[in-house]
């Protein structure tokens, strides 16, 4: 078998085997960078916690820090029906309290927590494919990520 996978890429030019992974442009909203609280939009930097729908809806998230979060967060995710939720909790993974996501799980939408440099790129991942995502980020506080500016 690995004779015929040999075989196979000896008779490719270098241009036919070759495989691209990721689309050079997305058609949703991407994270085209981020930094110590800060994300990049679609070229625009932003530095407040902020709410981002594979849908095209982008809004400010009223929480600077974890400290800040209530229940009522939670629920205007809810409100945007998306089939799952990509909580960026900051430099280090924070869990919401059970009791927040109760609107969440009314609606049986998904949750995974994760620090924020995940959180965008799998944010990038799930929209690029054309799923129904929110990315909600904590760009206050605790922010001290490593820069990865695009």
């Amino acid at each position: 078998m690995q004779h015929q996978i040999q075989h196979l890429f000896q008779t490719l030019s270098p241009s036919q085997a070759r495989m691209k992974l990721q689309p050079d442009k997305f058609d949703v909203q991407s994270i085209s960078g981020y930094g110590p609280g800060w994300v990049r939009v679609d070229g625009e930097q932003i530095t407040r916690s902020v709410v981002i729908s594979s849908g095209g809806q982008r809004f400010d998230w009223s929480c600077a820090r974890f400290e800040d979060l209530t229940a009522g967060h939670f629920t205007q995710l809810a409100e945007l029906g998306p089939e799952l939720v990509i909580f960026g909790s900051g430099e280090r993974i924070r869990f919401p309290q059970p009791q927040w996501l109760q609107a969440l799980m009314a609606k049986r939408i998904g949750l995974e927590t994760m620090d924020t440099q995940a959180a965008c790129r799998t944010y990038n991942i799930l929209a690029g494919e054309g799923r129904s995502v929110v990315l909600a980020l904590l760009l206050g506080g605790d922010s001290t990520l490593a820069d990865t500016g695009a």
